[in-house]
């Protein structure tokens, strides 16, 4: 099954204007789509095209990269093995999965210059960190980010009407509660189902949410085979399984040291980037002062994780037992979650901010006269000024934080937002939002 995805514009708007000259890269996490994409795009605007997938890939195509230094034989030898004919500058050749084999990868350079035709790769990036050491990455090569299905997507997969919220949030008023409650349930399907088009797909066929938690909890397996690959020893595995607990500690930051049940060392640290370079989770920096710049103020070891998904998310959660043992779907699409699972929004404002295109910021502070501190969970720029938005899981209750925040950064601020389950509203100079809103916040 297709779904209509965002970075399809992307790539029309690569073959319109960067395609002569530069090769385009899918880059994301496994399972997010990216293989499906490029082949629809050649389908769709190009008249013939050749995908080479190199994780399964057969003995003759392969020894078609023999002469990949000389492109009039190793076209040839292509268009010969495939039966494919391809046509000057109306073809486009798919390197699928091009982390396996980075020789080909390495050869773009040669190929974009030679100038004949037009080239998609995708792979997985944890594994092409792994297999690039050797080998020139290539300056004609531009990365489109694959994310999960976004809100926007899910929506339109699954016939929801998702232009209604974009005049809902330009109106700036409330909806109603028996609406907002029709519309929370909406989102609520959407954070159980995920953004990873299989399970989306599923969802779509009817499946129920046993069988759609069994295809996440087999994305998951994939990833930890990932993982193996880069870290035998299984600290990269706990440290992705270690997220959704630490979150729920409301810890000022992730820690490595949690993760393992040990103290951390240099090892450790270098492979928290390679979890972050799988794309499989998203760092959010705290900022120590946004009254300079949220990025200039980047603390790297102070940081939080999320899981790029949060049907993977709420999956990982309970990966320790069948899915029949747990009530977590029920009680999600019911709004009977316990008060302690709150974290499950901030996960998924998280992964709605990142899909809009913003990087994930938070900032702390210690209460004065006290061991606790205030905690603004996310910081949006816009121009010369800071946005700082509170998640809350469902009423908007006490917002202390929030509050000191717009009392210490007056001068520097734009707005604040709490965003819970609750109806749109402004109290206090504070504006209060549902959490379907806010993708469009982040834009």
């Amino acid at each position: 099954m297709y779904f209509k995805r965002k970075v399809y514009n992307e790539l029309l708007n690569w073959k319109e204007k960067y395609a002569d000259r530069y090769a385009v890269l899918l880059e994301g996490a496994r399972r997010v789509g990216k293989s499906t994409i490029a082949e629809q795009f050649a389908i769709n605007e190009y008249k013939s095209y050749v995908l080479i997938d190199f994780s399964n890939i057969s003995d003759e195509v392969m020894k078609c990269f023999d002469d990949i230094h000389n492109p009039d034989m190793f076209f040839l030898r292509l268009q010969a093995v495939t039966g494919i004919d391809l046509y000057l500058h109306e073809s486009v050749v798919i390197f699928d999965e091009v982390q396996l084999f980075p020789k080909a990868r390495q050869a773009i350079k040669h190929l974009v210059k030679d100038g004949r035709y037009h080239y998609i790769e995708t792979g997985s990036l944890i594994s092409i960190k792994k297999n690039v050491k050797d080998i020139l990455i290539p300056s004609e090569e531009m990365k489109i980010r694959v994310y999960p299905m976004d809100y926007e997507e899910f929506c339109n997969a699954t016939g929801k009407n998702y232009s209604l919220l974009q005049t809902l949030y330009e109106t700036k008023k409330g909806v109603g509660e028996q609406v907002n409650r029709k519309l929370m349930r909406d989102i609520r399907i959407y954070m159980a189902v995920g953004g990873m088009p299989q399970a989306v797909e599923a969802y779509v066929n009817g499946d129920n949410f046993s069988i759609i938690d069994q295809v996440k909890r087999q994305i998951i397996n994939l990833y930890e085979e990932d993982f193996k690959k880069i870290d035998p020893s299984g600290r990269l595995s706990a440290m992705y399984h270690s997220i959704p607990a630490q979150l729920s500690k409301n810890s000022k930051k992730y820690r490595i040291s949690t993760a393992l049940g040990k103290r951390k060392t240099s090892k450790d640290e270098n492979l928290i980037y390679d979890l972050i370079d799988s794309k499989t989770v998203l760092p959010s920096y705290n900022s120590t002062d946004p009254r300079v710049s949220i990025s200039h103020a980047k603390d790297l070891d102070s940081y939080k994780l999320y899981i790029a998904d949060t049907g993977l998310f709420i999956t990982l959660m309970f990966i320790d037992r069948p899915v029949v043992e747990n009530e977590i779907y029920a009680k999600l699409l019911s709004d009977k979650l316990p008060a302690n699972l709150g974290y499950l929004y901030e996960n998924l404002v998280a992964q709605m901010l990142t899909s809009s295109g913003r990087e994930l910021y938070y900032h702390t502070w210690e209460k004065e006269g006290s061991t606790h501190y205030y905690e603004i969970d996310f910081l949006i720029f816009r121009g010369a000024k800071i946005s700082g938005i509170e998640v809350k899981s469902s009423g908007t209750g006490k917002h202390e934080s929030i509050s000191e925040f717009r009392k210490r950064y007056a001068k520097n601020i734009d707005d604040c937002y709490i965003i819970s389950q609750k109806d749109m509203d402004k109290k206090e100079n504070i504006n209060y939002l549902p959490v379907y809103l806010t993708p469009f916040l982040g834009k």
